[in-house]
């Protein structure tokens, strides 16, 4: 696999090692690029009832060489068969993403609260859950350039990251888009409006996606304060 961090191998790996449910992540990934379970479990060379397990959890959360041969044999079987690889991974308008970045340590999620001073909207969440990158989308560029293949490019190397979203209005556009899509965000930060639409808020708790309005003045200065955490 492919040492390069930005390489398609090592973005999904990394989505799959971080996340809190590796078996799940990987069945994703699976999911999004149309390979047949049993398909892939013949490229591996294992039982599809091995795969099965792995992937439902049923067996214990798989280790670093599985999970490099299941995205090995998927990236083999996408460029042989579908090359949804190759969309996926095109070319992004960047002009959405202000900031993108991976955290070193995993950072808990009430320090980014309070050092956004935001305050949660959703009912009964986790802030002791670990946040291991973050991404500052401007959410009106985001609306005309980050639509179908391109939106799942916000999540960077993780899923258990928080997405920070400036310029919103009523906050219901950000949280339609991750509800229609497979990869869910472990918090999802909201600047700029005064109030939330109710919608958002109820899309969040059903999502289990921690759901903030950050109350900072400038939102220019998210990206500085999320780089110096």
């Amino acid at each position: 696999m492919e040492s390069d961090p930005n390489q398609p191998s090592a973005k999904i790996a990394g989505s799959v090692v971080l996340s809190d449910s590796p078996g799940l992540a990987l069945k994703r990934w699976r999911g999004r690029l149309r390979i047949k379970q049993v398909s892939l479990a013949e490229q591996m060379n294992i039982a599809p009832s091995v795969l099965s397990d792995y992937e439902s959890g049923r067996r214990l959360s798989p280790g670093t060489t599985f999970v490099r041969k299941y995205v090995e044999a998927l990236i083999d079987l996408d460029q042989r068969q579908n090359k949804l690889l190759e969309r996926f991974f095109d070319t992004l308008d960047i002009s959405a993403i202000i900031d993108i970045k991976e955290f070193k340590h995993e950072i808990k999620a009430k320090t980014l609260i309070e050092s956004l001073k935001g305050r949660v909207l959703t009912r009964n969440d986790n802030q002791n859950a670990n946040i291991y990158g973050y991404t500052v989308i401007d959410s009106i560029k985001a609306i005309y350039s980050l639509s179908g293949w391109n939106f799942y490019r916000i999540f960077g190397g993780t899923t258990e990251r928080a997405l920070v979203f400036t310029n919103v209005g009523q906050g219901r556009s950000p949280l339609v888009a991750i509800r229609v899509s497979q990869f869910k965000p472990r918090m999802v930060v909201l600047h700029g409006p005064s109030g939330v639409d109710k919608l958002a808020t109820d899309l969040a708790q059903r999502d289990g996606i921690i759901l903030v309005l950050s109350k900072l003045e400038n939102g220019d200065e998210i990206s500085k304060i999320l780089s110096r955490i």
